[in-house]
């Protein structure tokens, strides 16, 4: 077990690791916090230094770079690690948004959560969120897969796996990729409501929703550029099969039985299977006791 009180006062002399996000496009999203992070820990790990070198002058920030990506996170962990417990605080960015969501940052953190050092993560800008609520699908429950296998083969046997999902599914994709992929959601997918996000933030930020046939055609007569997040509404025949629920073949008095079989009182048991059934409770109620 391992329980972290961030920011009460503690003996502990070793470092702290802060997961900062940075903007997605426009500078002004990043916050004040994050500013006064970079300023002040010791070292800031960054996915590209150039790219961070740029967001750090445009600041007037000048703490130590030093490389932290996808090939060589493994061999820098024992670095940053022994930074840490010489008391340095340190500081992990990504090019864009918050790392360790498709990006180098989830190793270093579940490494040094086994050191049981602090790990405090700033809150901020993610292009996936974003593009999920500007989409107009279904927020309350959603997938996030990021990037699909770039093999074709492959990318079809994930789809068949994320096929089935009800939930609202996001991607991101590359804009050499993206044409490819769309036309591989709709022959697996078939027609589902899309929405394409790309630019997020930037001065030619652009959504583009339709059904899986328009998105296609869209990418067909257009030029592609940008980041795209792909936001793609979940199985809705699974959704509809989901409603009919396990009581389908249950007559109210059953249904409200079951319920009562385990352990809810008549009252309770009532409510539920008249939730279940999007039905009144006094209707419920009024069927339950006829059939008595």
């Amino acid at each position: 077990m391992n329980i972290q009180k961030s920011y009460q006062q503690s003996e502990d002399s070793r470092g702290r690791l802060y997961i900062v996000p940075t903007p997605i496009g426009n500078l002004e999203d990043i916050t004040y916090r994050a500013l006064k992070t970079l300023e002040q820990v010791a070292i800031i790990a960054a996915e590209d230094t150039r790219q961070t070198r740029k967001l750090l002058t445009h600041f007037d920030i000048h703490t130590p770079l030093m490389s932290y990506h996808e090939h060589n996170k493994l061999n820098k962990e024992t670095q940053l690690l022994d930074a840490l417990a010489e008391g340095k605080d340190i500081a992990i960015v990504s090019d864009a948004g918050m790392p360790g969501i498709s990006d180098p940052g989830y190793e270093i953190v579940k490494a040094a959560i086994a050191k049981e050092l602090n790990v405090i993560v700033l809150p901020g800008a993610n292009a996936a969120l974003c593009a999920l609520v500007g989409s107009g699908l279904d927020t309350s429950q959603f997938h996030f897969y990021g990037f699909l296998p770039r093999k074709k083969k492959e990318r079809k046997e994930e789809l068949e796996q994320l096929k089935k999902m009800t939930t609202t599914l996001l991607f991101y994709e590359s804009p050499h990729r993206i044409k490819e992929m769309m036309k591989h959601i709709q022959e697996v997918f078939g027609e589902r409501p899309v929405a394409l996000a790309r630019e997020l933030t930037k001065k030619y930020e652009e959504f583009v929703r339709g059904s899986t046939s328009e998105i296609v055609e869209w990418l067909q007569g257009n030029e592609i550029r940008g980041e795209f997040c792909v936001i793609v509404e979940g199985n809705p025949e699974e959704q509809a099969a989901d409603d009919t629920g396990w009581w389908a073949s249950f007559s109210i008095m059953d249904h409200v039985e079951q319920y009562m079989e385990q352990g809810l009182s008549s009252k309770d048991a009532i409510k539920q299977a008249a939730k279940d059934r999007n039905m009144p409770k006094r209707e419920v109620y009024q069927a339950y006791h006829v059939e008595e």
